[in-house]
């Protein structure tokens, strides 16, 4: 509800009255002024949306001027033609500067991290709403333009820990959630930014009718994670994962890694397969290992459970496998 009472003050910043945007969102004076009060994302697409337009502000009073109704629809389109993900964000990013000089967006990789940084040009002056609502506006669209959710490695805001900070948990779902920090910034996997975007112009227009939902609620398909689950498998301690053990790791729960999963067109236990197969090959083409002891490093109980599985794979035995290489 503190994100609800922040619109509020935005109308009272342009001498108007919140009460018909109130009234639309379900949301009544006696729950706007209660401290544990909490609304839906529904609620919260209703409130803002009402408000931007009704105040002509797409940033509700976040900045030193209004950003108008279809400012951040203007970027979408800028930025839709980008060959990826990764230009597609630097030019909404650098775009955004042609709206504002409040703040400064930045870029940046370092090793198979990209950060996306938020720098007030007037500390404090964006306010926590504003901050949230450019990085969740920023955030939604990458995944939207590439189908695919992008799971947050870390997000760090320049304000102490609010009373509200489960929403937090909402909003920015990840390891690693700082306060007190220097700037406002999100991080995620780099490798989301080589994807190639799945949306076209039509495809923005129906978006843009309803877009709101994207800065409130999370993106759940994700592209990239049957990549993710071959990475988890494949560490030295892999090959004792399971859907629960994995779903904690990918920051996610097993429910929802079965679902995506299927989605993508695989499964756990066929991932498993293919990476234990992988390294099973690996050890038995570079060392001269046991079969026995392959079996072991490869995730198998045993070499006879070993030994039927890798025919059931290839056709041949690990042996025969093993000797193939030598002769070719």
């Amino acid at each position: 509800m503190a994100f609800a009472r922040c619109i509020v003050e935005a109308y009272k910043r342009y001498g108007q009255s919140p009460l018909e945007a109130l009234k639309l969102a379900q949301i009544t004076p006696a729950q706007l002024v209660k401290p544990t009060s909490h609304i839906t994302a529904r609620q919260m697409e209703v409130l803002s949306g009402t408000a931007m337009q009704a105040l002509d502000d797409e940033a509700l009073g976040a900045f030193s001027r209004r950003l108008p109704w279809g400012s951040y629809g203007m970027l979408a389109r800028a930025s839709i033609t980008s060959p990826n993900l990764g230009i597609a964000v630097k030019r909404w990013c650098r775009h955004h500067a042609l709206l504002t000089d409040d703040i400064v967006l930045r870029v940046s990789t370092s090793g198979e991290a990209t950060t996306v940084t938020v720098e007030e040009k007037v500390p404090g002056q964006a306010g926590e709403f504003g901050l949230v609502h450019v990085l969740r506006n920023l955030h939604g669209l990458a995944c939207w333009y590439v189908d695919s959710r992008i799971p947050l490695q870390g997000a760090c805001f320049p304000f102490a820990a609010p009373p509200h900070i489960d929403a937090y948990a909402l909003m920015f779902p990840g390891p690693v959630l700082q306060f007190n920090a220097t700037h406002a910034q999100i991080r995620f996997d780099a490798r989301y930014f080589a994807l190639s975007l799945r949306r076209d112009e039509k495809a923005l227009r129906r978006m843009l009718q309803r877009a709101l939902p994207l800065t409130v609620l999370q993106y759940r398909r994700d592209r990239l994670l049957i990549e993710q689950v071959r990475q988890a498998l494949s560490s030295p301690v892999g090959v004792q994962h399971n859907a629960q053990t994995l779903a904690a790791a990918l920051n996610t729960s097993s429910r929802s890694l079965h679902r995506q999963l299927q989605q993508e067109g695989a499964c756990l236990q066929q991932l498993k397969d293919e990476v234990r197969l992988e390294r099973a090959k690996d050890l038995l083409l570079r060392t001269m290992k046991p079969v026995k002891q392959v079996a072991a490093d490869a995730g198998f109980k045993n070499e006879k459970s070993f030994m039927r599985a890798f025919r059931a794979w290839t056709g041949s035995s690990p042996s025969a496998f093993r000797m193939s290489s030598f002769i070719r």
